[in-house]
């Protein structure tokens, strides 16, 4: 599903279910090793998913370990993000001659918890969010945005930012299940090559009780 969020030359790995959990590299496996089973199960899958993508690159298995604020530490020369909640894991890649920086997101269709959308929303998004979205989630769809925003973002700037440094706008596409959004950056941030970041365009999707939201800059 990612891959329909992704131009081509990204690629997409997914998986609705657990796998390889025997085939995590020693120093992968050891920061699992105290886990519960359901931890371990996903950390797995999402490393098998990005090893998939890595081979349809061309490039040979790697061990994925999360570097600073725990974003993955690819291969030099790969640009991508990973996902993971209840049902779902994904994985997205690109090479970093074509794609500057990828950004995914996963989350189940339901509510955020109580008191959440107060804490990432601000005042723009709030009515947009609360208001009825046959039969998506708005509220939790923002969230999934802005944890997006924060995965393109991170790796090219090195500077955390708050849920509430990122504006996002939804539009709906043919249907009430798929859609665009536009992220408009409240902070100022530069890319690696000295270009200014103002905000980013991403797309989203509703399907199988998910919410998918994905981001890829490639100019």
């Amino acid at each position: 599903m990612i891959d329909e969020l992704l131009p081509t030359i990204v690629v997409c790995a997914e998986a609705f279910g657990d796998e390889g959990e025997n085939e995590l590299y020693p120093q992968e496996a050891a920061l699992v090793a105290n886990a519960v089973p359901g931890r371990r199960a996903e950390f797995a899958t999402v490393r098998a998913c990005a090893r998939r993508a890595l081979a349809e690159l061309g490039l040979p298995a790697a061990p994925v370990l999360p570097g600073v604020r725990n974003v993955p530490q690819w291969p030099a020369g790969v640009v991508g993000s990973m996902t993971h909640c209840a049902g779902y894991r994904g994985a997205a890649l690109a090479l970093s001659a074509s794609v500057v920086a990828v950004g995914i997101d996963a989350e189940p269709n339901g509510p955020l918890p109580e008191g959440v959308l107060a804490s990432i929303a601000l005042p723009s998004e709030v009515s947009w969010a609360e208001a009825p979205g046959d039969g998506v989630r708005r509220d939790r769809l923002l969230f999934s945005a802005k944890e997006c925003v924060y995965k393109t973002w991170f790796p090219l700037t090195g500077v955390a930012i708050d849920f509430k440094d990122a504006e996002i706008t939804f539009a709906y596409g043919e249907d009430s299940a798929s859609g665009t959004f536009e992220a408009r950056l409240l902070r100022p941030g530069h890319r690696p090559d000295g270009v200014p970041l103002t905000g980013f365009s991403g797309r989203w999707l509703a399907r199988e009780e998910l919410l998918l939201t994905a981001i890829a800059l490639t100019s």
